[in-house]
């Protein structure tokens, strides 16, 4: 079974829901504790196309491998209250490995011009997932945007608190 994802299922947490963007977000092939997604490259408004993120409900490390394309792994911890209080960037590129932490909320970005493929080791079933947090603040604390031909990040004004971007 392929699961796709539409814009429409992403307007909860994009900067411009009502702009113009990938009818088909992207698909998800899911397997027994392994899924791989295909997310189709453009954008959503000013926004590239993206995941919808989300945390896990149990305390899980996921390992990202980046099968192709290339992109960003955008990572948020949050406190207590729900405000961000880590905000990581990974690039992503063939054959690239990543590490989730274990209480880190992930969104994959396609910040290419092809496909971008990614390869995990978590369950995608809704009884592991929760998207909750990230639908209520309308996407993680920064939007990953295009803005005169390069990747910037822009802030979600939902939050009150934007930590200092880290990258690895």
């Amino acid at each position: 079974m392929i699961i796709t994802k539409t814009h429409q299922d992403l307007k909860d947490v994009l900067l411009e829901p009502q702009a113009p963007g990938a009818k088909e977000a992207y698909f998800i092939l899911p397997a027994e504790n392994q899924n791989i997604t295909v997310i189709m490259s453009g954008n959503n408004g000013r926004e590239f196309n993206k995941t919808h993120g989300h945390f896990h409900k149990a305390e899980v490390v996921e390992i990202f491998q980046c099968l192709y394309g290339q992109g960003l792994l955008i990572m948020q911890r949050n406190d207590e209250m729900g405000e961000a209080k880590e905000f990581k960037v990974v690039t992503l590129s063939a054959g690239k490995q990543i590490t989730v932490p274990a209480g880190f909320a992930h969104c994959a970005v396609n910040t290419g011009k092809n496909f971008l493929v990614i390869l995990d080791n978590a369950s995608s079933s809704p009884q592991a997932l929760s998207y909750k947090l990230i639908k209520q603040k309308h996407g993680f604390a920064y939007y990953v945007v295009e803005k005169k031909g390069e990747i910037a990040f822009e802030q979600n004004p939902n939050y009150a608190v934007h930590p200092q971007i880290s990258t690895e």
